[in-house]
């Protein structure tokens, strides 16, 4: 049986969380659920560390979690955690935790400009080596006041097309309703993750699967789904935050691929997302074409390696 850490039992080996916050402010802003115990415990328990590789450290009111691996890194490898940040402010919490990894190898990644300070500030004050290069970059929307500002930036072609698609969609499947759910409608997500082509639908093994619900069980992500006639067409897996909101992973019917779903649903969230009042909306990682022409700037992000003295 898979082992959970109990939030409220005592401190040691099973609980190696329980200093880690939940909540709070980071070292750099707009991150998301990413740098927080909930995510990271949920993302260690799918990939499999084990309790004694994860190390919480604690101090002056900040946090943050360190896995021993192959090289000292941050909690949440980077190809599910989308962003690194210390919990609290400075840099003393996390050269106290590499001080005690001496002589190891280093990789710490996925790191916000404000947040690259906060490393290259705690390596250097324990003398360690260290590089910094670019690292993988996130696609960020600047949400505006209303739903038509928004189509009036993105330019006249991508106003058309967002519209055209929207009318498209509608003529084939009729009235569209989006729906905000958690848990329950997650195992759906997956099981119309998986009818996707390609390496995307081989992604969701049953270990995804597990994360998946726990994220939406234990870190506060939600699914968004676009129903017609009581059947779901897409769907998006994100994290609604005071921030912003987090589209973390999306998924659609592929026998609604020719009318476009998954942008007739990106676009309604947009919608949904300016009507919440909140200032981004963070597509995260990845390259991909779409989040570029619906606004978004890119975020650049920075890695900083090298050895513990």
């Amino acid at each position: 049986m898979e082992h959970r850490p109990d939030e409220h039992a005592a401190p040691g080996r099973g609980n190696v969380w329980h200093a880690m916050p939940t909540e709070g402010s980071s070292s750099a802003a707009a991150v998301g659920p990413f740098p927080y115990r909930s995510f990271l415990a949920a993302v260690e328990r799918a990939i499999g560390t084990p309790d004694d590789a994860i190390h919480v450290c604690v101090a002056d009111d900040a946090a943050v979690a360190l896995v021993d691996d192959d090289e000292v890194r941050f909690a949440g490898p980077a190809h599910l955690t989308d962003y690194h940040a210390v919990i609290g402010a400075g840099p003393n919490v996390l050269a106290e935790g590499l001080t005690e990894f001496g002589g190891r190898r280093f990789v710490l990644d996925s790191l916000p400009e404000e947040e690259l300070a906060v490393v290259v500030a705690a390596v250097e004050s324990i003398g360690a080596d260290h590089e910094i290069s670019p690292d993988e970059s996130t696609a960020v929307l600047d949400l505006p006041s209303t739903y038509d500002d928004w189509l009036m930036s993105i330019g006249k072609k991508e106003r058309h097309e967002v519209r055209r698609k929207r009318r498209r969609f509608e003529a084939e499947f009729g009235d569209i309703t989006v729906v905000r759910e958690s848990a329950d409608a997650v195992r759906e997500f997956c099981e119309l993750h998986r009818t996707s082509p390609g390496e995307k639908g081989s992604f969701m093994t049953a270990s995804m699967e597990r994360l998946f619900v726990d994220l939406a069980t234990d870190a506060g992500a939600s699914v968004h789904r676009l129903v017609c006639d009581g059947r779901t067409r897409a769907a998006a897996f994100g994290f609604e935050t005071d921030e912003g909101y987090f589209y973390y992973n999306s998924a659609y019917d592929p026998d609604a691929a020719m009318a476009s779903p998954g942008v007739v649903l990106l676009s309604a969230m947009i919608e949904d997302q300016i009507a919440r009042g909140v200032a981004v909306f963070d597509f995260l990682k990845g390259e991909e074409r779409y989040k570029y022409r619906h606004g978004a700037r890119r975020r650049p992000l920075a890695r900083v390696e090298g050895t513990i003295p």
